[in-house]
C-alpha cells in the first residue's frame, strides 16, 4: 500500500499551519498562552517573532503551511521508497 504524496502534502500542511495559527491567534487573546513555544518556532524560522500582533501570526502560519507541506511530503515520499 503505497501513501498519497499529494493528500500528505495537503494534511501537513493544515495541521502544522493550523498548530501555529490557533497557538498565534490564542497567544493575541492571552499573552502567556504558548509562549516556549511561540519562542522555538520564532528561533527556527528566520522573520517570525513573537509579537502580539495579527501580521506576526499569518508570518508564522505561512512558515507552518510551508513546513508541514514538505514535512508531508518527504514522510510519504520515504514511506512509498521502503513500502516497495
Amino acid at each position: 500500500m503505497q501513501l498519497s504524496i499529494k493528500g500528505a502534502v495537503i494534511a501537513g500542511a493544515l495541521l502544522w499551519g493550523g498548530a501555529l495559527l490557533v497557538s498565534g491567534l490564542l497567544n493575541l487573546v492571552n499573552a502567556n498562552y504558548a509562549m516556549s513555544f511561540l519562542g522555538v518556532m520564532s528561533s527556527i524560522y528566520p522573520g517570525f517573532v513573537v509579537s502580539h500582533t495579527l501580521g506576526s501570526v499569518f508570518v508564522g502560519t505561512l512558515y507552518g503551511l510551508v513546513d508541514g507541506a514538505l514535512g508531508g511530503f518527504f514522510f510519504a515520499w520515504l514511506y512509498n521508497a521502503f513500502a516497495r
